[in-house]
């Protein structure tokens, strides 16, 4: 009888709170999320690294979660679409997106958010094209694009 690699301690550190898991050395990032941490924010959708639903941030900077092993973050900060709301209040990328309708079914939003977040992080007052590069590896299928950057820009100027 084959059997797969032993499952193995990983400590994470996932938006804010310190967790460890016992996963496989081949586990990826978003498995463990959405599996072994119930954090189901996060999309799988090309499980190839090609659409971007998946995308979350480790050490603040955005990573396709389904290309990435879970062993790769352990000891970094990583932050969901989960952890962006504080207090009960959403995160201002959050709020420009409902108030842009920047989605229509929803399933790229989270990725999409974790891209500009990860943007506003380092351009506080990001332009249409800023946006647009921050968003290039995040696939849209029902073609929100210009929602989505009015909403970057928009989150931009309420974090000011």
């Amino acid at each position: 009888m084959l059997r797969g690699p032993a499952a193995i301690p990983v400590a994470l550190n996932v938006n804010g709170e310190a967790v460890t898991v016992r996963v496989p050395p081949r586990r990826t990032l978003l498995d463990t999320l959405r599996e072994s941490l119930a954090l189901t924010g996060t999309k799988r959708v090309c499980d190839e690294g090609t659409c971007g639903a998946c995308t979350v941030l480790v050490e603040g900077r955005p990573v396709y979660a389904c290309m990435t092993l879970a062993i790769a973050c352990e000891g970094k900060p990583v932050e969901t679409i989960e952890g962006l709301a504080k207090d009960g209040e959403l995160h201002p990328v959050q709020r420009a997106f409902i108030d842009a309708d920047a989605f229509q079914c929803g399933f790229c939003t989270p990725g999409q958010i974790m891209s500009i977040v990860a943007l506003l992080r380092e351009n506080a007052a990001p332009t249409e094209e800023d946006v647009r590069r921050a968003v290039a590896g995040n696939l849209c299928r029902c073609g929100a694009y210009p929602n989505i950057v009015a909403a970057g820009v928009s989150a931009g100027r309420r974090k000011r």
